[in-house]
């Protein structure tokens, strides 16, 4: 089939009118085989079959699917379809061994599956990768018009010679009236040889107005906090943002030995809508407990505190309970026990459903070498013999992060003292029972308390870790970031760009942050935008709140210092996601045992644009990987993706996530792209944002991604789940199971406090900050400056030296004196 002859003419010196002549066109033969859609608004490849890896049916003269041979002239020429590729395994070589007139062309079929459409006004970007043995070729375009047909419309770039894989990218002229689709392609008009492959078209986006400020020009260029007039009324160190919008604040006894002995468990929900507090009966101590939503929108929290540290004996104890949150009733409700007891366990959702655990201390406070696995199938904890062991300490509250082909990544952020032994990350491979060392993260012994981050959105697989201390050896926090790429062939942490300073406070006021100063404590949430918000965080052990926040741009590379939290949010405190774009910050716990109920709201600028889009409709919220799912929105969009909702605390959210949606845009109507890999994005309730070409996100609107059985219901002969190329060469130092072991004896100094001062909740630290002089009186003045108040001493023993005249009170009348 071929199509009308179309006459043009030529521009270039020498070369005279001609006609040009398709010489197939297989489009219509296959056009019943594909849905044509509407094409995307953003960054989406026009190009049907860019890097000729699908074949065209039969009789299609050996080219691939969606390409055509074209030309005219007195030559010789070839067109072939090579192995020598920039990517895949194909790229097409067009060759003219003699030339006394005309050219040949490779093109993009003259067909509606094919020929990408237009609109009239608009520019496209167009792009290759060629390598070209003559500097007579270039870039053709020819246009369809709905009246008189295909017709030639230019010539747009000649291609230099090149002898390796070189790209090529030129900008359209705006398209004419009466024009519906343009097609295109590398013209070879001498004699030699061009090879293409990975051709791209991206329709150039309209020049966005600036948005109009409403706030004050500082608001709009750093955001605004507000202290809600309503405190939270328990104390809080987790929190979970529930698939109804609204908020699951679970304290337990909230770090307070007098509400344990009370039995007094507490857990609050929190309405952003209405700013009010509903407290929930709470069964069981869930202070440091894990938690994580399951895929239809329950809370498991896992652990919890069995019984506080006594000095000279037993530390912290984790109770092997676990209990399941309903968003609906309100209530919790037990499910089976543990294998182990689990204080500060990791919780990671599986592509599958699955929720896996390690780490924490067991019910004798030793380190829990017993990795859990919770049954979405069988709604219980599985026996133990039915979990892959390796029988390692991950620590506590280990952040493991689910990568996009089943494996889990061990970032390197955890809670307390060092981290593992080796180089402080890995990649556990829960198939084979594997570990294997990453190497790059900085400073490993001091990462306590940092945050870790999948960055977005998640199809990039890459990690962001920022901040982090050491409690046991109290050295000043840190300023470092450090950033790996999980798709890159051996991936490796490399170093990020500094935490920008603020201010801190040292007891005496605020201060400008000096030197290396950083923080611990670090808060890290995804936004709408793209952007990660870092907020909160201290500079020493439960003490020193560093008042600092900042954008990191995972485009760019660097973060932009904003507006602070006026609260301090150190030790307990938690950053989250609200559903209308806002981060909600809540806690406090210095080591003298208080704790900040006030609640912080961050506005970003964002939403001080001026108006927010809207999604006026999302016509199914059930949505199935691999769907392409339709919502309406009140005007252009520019992005829309999904974040699952935080289950956060100790700086620890792994299951944190931002999910791009490919756009198909039509008007009004946007057409998302649902991946087909969970282990993209789990099962569960997403948070689902459009967002303009400004930033400006919607209010959330909450979808329900289903699809356990996608993984469960795969056949012995499905694909692989590794989609990476490194997937089954990693280097690195690799380890199978070790030895079956009880348990890791851990120190009793495990929370970096000495026990022999105070009650249980007070944190007397075991190595004081460095400027503090190790004698009682400096020891008992930074005490005082940071209102520790009377500090009892338990038993006899007094390693620090704080009751030098042993009346049994630290830093009592006479101490300092006689220190």
């Amino acid at each position: 089939m071929t199509s009308p002859l179309k006459s043009r003419t030529r521009t270039r010196t020498g070369h005279r009118p001609r006609r040009r002549t398709a010489l197939l066109a297989v489009g219509a033969l296959a056009s019943g085989l594909l849905l044509v859609s509407p094409q995307s608004a953003s960054a989406a490849n026009l190009v049907q079959n860019p890097g000729f890896e699908t074949a065209g049916p039969p009789g299609a003269a050996d080219m691939p699917y969606c390409w055509e041979k074209s030309g005219w002239g007195d030559n010789d020429f070839s067109f072939t379809t090579v192995a020598d590729a920039h990517s895949g395994t194909k790229a097409m070589k067009v060759e003219l061994t003699r030339r006394v007139s005309g050219d040949r062309k490779a093109l993009i079929t003259e067909s509606a599956a094919c020929a990408p459409s237009v609109s009239v006004g608009k520019q496209y970007d167009l792009g290759l990768w060629y390598k070209s043995t003559t500097p007579d070729t270039s870039l053709t375009l020819f246009r369809h018009d709905t009246t008189a047909g295909w017709q030639y419309w230019t010539d747009l770039k000649t291609l230099d010679m090149a002898g390796t894989w070189t790209r090529a990218s030129v900008r359209t002229p705006e398209v004419p009236a009466g024009t519906d689709r343009i097609t295109w392609g590398v013209s070879v008009y001498g004699t030699g040889s061009v090879t293409t492959d990975d051709y791209t078209m991206d329709q150039v986006a309209d020049p966005v107005p600036e948005p109009e400020c409403t706030g004050t020009p500082a608001e709009c260029a750093n955001g605004r906090w507000d202290v809600l007039p309503t405190q939270n009324p328990v104390r809080s160190m987790h929190s979970v943002v529930l698939n109804n919008g609204k908020v699951l604040l679970i304290a337990g006894s909230g770090n307070s030995e007098e509400m344990f002995e009370a039995g007094t468990f507490t857990s609050a929900v929190y309405d952003p809508k209405k700013g009010t507090y509903k407290q929930i009966p709470t069964p069981d101590d869930m202070f440091c407990a894990g938690h994580v939503q399951l895929d239809d929108g329950r809370v498991l929290v896992m652990s919890g505190n069995k019984a506080y540290p006594v000095a000279g004996g037993h530390g912290y104890e984790g109770y092997k309970d676990s209990y399941v949150f309903d968003p609906v009733t309100e209530t919790y409700s037990k499910t089976n026990d543990m294998n182990d007891g689990h204080w500060y366990p990791s919780a990671t959702i599986l592509g599958n459903g699955d929720v896996i655990s390690f780490g924490g201390l067991r019910e004798d406070s030793t380190g829990s070498v017993t990795a859990e696995l919770w049954s979405d199938a069988e709604q219980k904890w599985l026996e133990l013999w039915k979990v892959n062991q390796t029988w390692s300490y991950w620590g506590l509250y280990p952040s493991m992060i689910l990568m996009q082909d089943g494996r889990l990544f061990y970032s390197g952020s955890h809670v307390f003292g060092n981290n593992i032994p080796g180089t402080g990350s890995a990649i556990y491979d829960y198939g084979a029972n594997t570990v294997t060392s990453v190497s790059g993260l900085q400073r490993k012994d001091e990462r306590d308390q940092s945050a870790s981050v999948l960055l977005p959105p998640a199809q990039d697989q890459r990690v962001l870790t920022l901040g982090g201390g050491n409690i046991e050896s109290n050295p000043v926090a840190n300023r470092l970031t450090d950033i790996i790429d999980l798709k890159s062939p051996n991936p490796a942490y490399v170093a990020g760009p500094p935490i920008p300073q603020g201010t801190v406070d040292l007891g005496a006021g605020k201060v400008a942050q000096t030197g290396d100063q950083g923080k611990m404590y670090v808060s890290a949430v995804l936004l709408p935008d793209g952007k990660v918000l870092e907020t909160g965080g201290g500079l020493h052990n439960r003490a020193n709140p560093v008042f600092e926040a900042s954008l990191y741009d995972p485009a760019t590379n660097t973060f932009d210092p904003v507006a602070a939290d006026p609260e301090a949010r150190g030790y307990h405190s938690s950053a989250f996601l609200l559903p209308d774009g806002r981060v909600m910050a809540t806690g406090d716990n210095p080591g003298n045992g208080s704790w900040n109920h006030n609640v912080s709201i961050y506005t970003p600028p964002y939403l001080l644009k001026g108006a927010r889009p809207k999604i006026t409709s999302v016509i199914d919220k059930e949505w199935v990987y691999g769907d392409t799912q339709r919502i309406t929105v009140d005007r252009p969009i520019a992005k829309a993706e999904l974040i699952r909702p935080a289950a956060v605390t100790h700086s620890s959210d792994p299951n944190q996530r931002y999910v791009d949606l490919p756009l198909s845009v039509d008007g009004n109507n946007v057409d998302l792209n649902v991946t087909s890999n969970p282990n993209l994005a789990p099962p569960g309730w997403y948070m689902l944002f459009a967002v303009d070409a400004n930033g400006v996100p919607s209010v959330a609107e909450w979808v329900h991604l289903q699809g356990p059985s996608a993984l469960a219901k795969a056949s012995d002969d499905a694909p692989s789940a590794h989609v990476h190329d490194f997937a089954d060469g990693l280097k690195g130092k690799t380890t199978g199971p070790g030895k079956k072991t009880k348990s890791k004896q851990v120190s009793p100094t495990l929370a970096g406090c000495d026990r022999h001062y105070g009650s249980a909740n007070v944190c007397v630290p075991t190595a004081f900050p460095a400027e503090v002089k190790p004698t009682t009186a400096s020891r008992c003045a930074w005490l005082k400056d940071n209102d520790y108040g009377r500090l009892k001493l338990n038993g006899k023993d007094d390693p620090l030296r704080l009751d030098r005249n042993g009346d049994g009170l630290a830093c009592g009348k006479g101490d300092a004196r006689r220190g």
